[in-house]
């Protein structure tokens, strides 16, 4: 919301007023005064009122039928006189440089809603989103090494049911099936974890050494403290990967899996309808995604 310039109460000093030039506060500052009980024009001395019989400010006689009191010039409609502010609407405080904004999620004039504390602005969802499948894709590479032969494992005995099937053979048993099932399921589990811990170690050093995963940095966010700029500190960054660990290590688990499953969707979409743009292991790090 846009505010004419003019001379508010300052945010910072309620006791002196400070000068808003339409967009940003300027550094011109005064103190706050009060009008005198009655003025003539705004700003200066009221007049004395002429006597009974001598001629008034504007050539009239006051008093004899046609006496008239001075008419005083006043301000352009709309615009606030150098004591004056502007006048509230109906249901509005007589403050509007805060409580106008704040109905819309403002602190005052110049304030961004989706920003931290001190100002910078916080990260969109589906940037967020995309540097996540960017990392995780990285980070499958990277754990190959250590979970190829797991996935091989998995893969071929997938490649099998799936032959077996084609050759029109006798199709196994259900116990048959759920054996082989559960036997493919058995080696992603191995795989599933070490690239949990991969991506643990992965997202420690980033966020530790540049506050951005190679994800992040590709679309221009980054990880900080929600009070404090720059990188977050390694404790920080401690809760949030090991959140992410922890729900990896939980979905491994054939029983529980889906249920932690959704808990990882909740936590994706959380920032959705949070004021602060928050996921689930932000708020327990104490974190914001914000725009580097």
């Amino acid at each position: 919301m846009s505010f004419p310039a003019g001379w508010y109460d300052d945010p910072q000093n309620p006791t002196q007023q400070r000068y808003w030039d339409g967009s940003v506060w300027t550094d011109q500052r005064r103190p706050r005064e009060q009008p005198s009980p009655y003025q003539g024009q705004y700003g200066q001395p009221a007049q004395s009122q002429p006597q009974y019989g001598q001629p008034a400010q504007h050539g009239q006689v006051y008093g004899g039928g046609q006496a008239q009191p001075p008419v005083q010039d006043r301000p352009v409609y709309g615009q606030p006189g150098p004591q004056q502010q502007p006048p509230p609407q109906y249901g509005q405080s007589a403050y509007p440089a805060y409580s106008q904004t704040q109905q819309q999620g403002y602190g005052y004039p110049g304030q961004n809603r989706f920003a931290t504390p001190d100002g910078q602005p916080l990260s969109g969802w589906w940037r967020r989103v995309g540097a996540r499948v960017i990392d995780n894709i990285l980070v499958f590479f990277l754990s190959l090494p250590l979970t190829g032969y797991f996935w091989w494992r998995y893969l071929d005995i997938y490649m099998d049911n799936i032959d077996h099937q084609m050759k029109g053979s006798t199709p196994p048993s259900i116990s048959e099936a759920m054996s082989s099932s559960l036997e493919a399921i058995a080696w992603t589990i191995p795989a599933t974890l070490l690239m949990a811990a991969v991506m643990f170690g992965y997202e420690y050093l980033m966020l530790t050494k540049k506050g951005a995963t190679i994800g992040k940095m590709a679309l221009g966010i980054a990880v900080r403290e929600r009070d404090v700029a720059g990188k977050p500190s390694s404790a920080a960054v401690a809760k949030r990967a090991g959140c992410g660990f922890v729900l990896s290590l939980l979905g491994a688990i054939p029983l529980i899996g889906s249920i932690v499953g959704l808990v990882g969707l909740l936590n994706y979409l959380w920032p959705l309808w949070d004021d602060k743009k928050q996921a689930l292991w932000d708020k327990i790090a104490g974190t914001n995604v914000v725009r580097s």
